[in-house]
């Protein structure tokens, strides 16, 4: 595994109703299974300078596996970029013909399609390229980053939940996307349907979510990192909120998390609450591996024990959840089950990072919420990006309720 062309790209005219996804999911079942984490066997060269970028370089760094400089489509714009600093950033033409036909190109983009940018590199000579994330797979017993990994073959029981999962999402937008992710962690196949866009912008504030909410929003961040989505709540609701409770237990991160929050805490006194805990199912110590900025997890390989807490502990009146901790989703939902049934919030919960998310954590949300809408959301490529959205209908029917045309007598 790792060269471009066996990573294969298959197109439909229109996203699946409930019928046609669980052919199509069966379809997939059937093909031959064929998955081998790419190690570093020649010389290497990472693609993309942007933020995939960076993490591969500080994670072959971390590992000790040298690459010899960073190519990218725009190199004028990054040679500028501090981080870079040490490193060449070379345009695609900069580089030698033999190095293309000899190196191996880790593709750290998943802004768009495998095929879309390795077509232009295959026509400039680039013969070995991978996704960085299929590398980082071959090195998980140095490193806990677990992005690429592979689900194998599908059993009864997968396929049997799976179905349940496609029947029960809201719109045949979430079936495709569910069918693309699956295509890709079953296959290495890159799906495409002409009416289904994979959108960037938008993770766990897609239109649905936006639609229905209020001035009074609680919202609880978990896996804050730098506090990115927290800002991004804050403009989605124009500041005009009750509270926001940012989890991040990374030390380096929380440091970034209470330098880019300090602003807003100080013109919002006692409104946000930044918190260093860990959350899972039962309150407790657990090995931690900090240091490793988005990919900082739960591992047997942490350098240091973190506190675990659960989110029912914390007694927060919650409307709005959002989760995202490297595969540990499910044990943080576990921890926080009163919180969520009682308080019935927006839940936005990223589902890529392990083989749970094929079904097992959609199948969660599904069975403990009752009376909700269910959507999934690819919001980028290589499998990542997936985010599961559950919404209460009594928030969406009382939001159809308030757009409703008002007549006069």
């Amino acid at each position: 595994m790792g060269k471009e062309s066996e990573i294969t790209s298959v197109k439909y005219e229109k996203a699946p109703d409930r019928k046609v996804a669980r052919y199509l999911l069966h379809k997939i079942a059937k093909k031959p299974v064929s998955f081998i984490p790419r190690k570093v066997d020649k010389p290497l060269i990472l693609y993309g300078a942007g933020s995939l970028g960076k993490m591969a370089k500080e994670y072959f760094e971390r590992l000790g596996i040298p690459f010899l400089f960073v190519v990218d489509a725009n190199p004028d714009l990054h040679r500028r970029d501090p981080f870079w600093t040490g490193v060449d950033v070379l345009g695609i033409q900069d580089v030698p013909i033999e190095l293309r036909e000899n190196a191996l190109l880790a593709i750290c983009v998943v802004t768009a399609p495998f095929s879309q940018v390795t077509a232009p590199l295959k026509k400039q000579g680039w013969r070995d390229v991978a996704p960085f994330y299929d590398i980082a797979e071959a090195y998980r017993d140095r490193h806990p980053l677990s992005n690429g990994w592979h689900s194998g073959v599908l059993s009864k029981g997968d396929i049997c939940g799976i179905e349940s999962v496609l029947s029960r999402w809201e719109d045949d937008l979430s079936r495709a996307h569910h069918l693309q992710f699956i295509a890709w962690r079953s296959l290495r196949e890159e799906w495409f349907f002409d009416d289904v866009p994979v959108t960037t912008h938008d993770r766990y504030f897609i239109p649905q979510v936006l639609s229905i909410l209020h001035d009074h929003e609680i919202f609880v961040d978990i896996g804050a990192h730098h506090g990115e989505v927290s800002i991004r709540f804050l403009d989605a609701v124009k500041n005009q909120y009750r509270g926001i409770y940012a989890i991040e237990p990374d030390a380096e991160n929380f440091s970034q998390l209470c330098n880019l929050l300090e602003e807003y805490m100080s013109a919002e006194r006692g409104k946000i609450h930044l918190l260093t805990y860990a959350l899972g199912s039962v309150t407790d110590e657990k090995r931690f591996y900090h240091g490793l900025g988005y990919a900082s997890q739960f591992s047997k390989l942490g350098q240091t024990e973190v506190d675990v807490r659960c989110l029912d502990d914390l007694l927060i009146p919650a409307t709005f959840v959002k989760i995202h901790i490297e595969g540990w989703e499910r044990s943080a939902i576990s921890g926080g089950l009163e919180t969520i049934i009682n308080n019935r919030p927006i839940l936005t919960v990223t589902s890529y990072h392990n083989r749970e998310g094929l079904w097992h954590l959609p199948a969660q949300i599904m069975t403990c919420l009752e009376n909700y809408a269910y959507y999934f959301r690819l919001h980028s490529w290589h499998g990542t990006g997936g985010v599961i959205y559950a919404l209460p209908r009594e928030r969406i029917n009382q939001k159809a309720k308030l757009d409703q045309p008002k007549y006069k007598r």
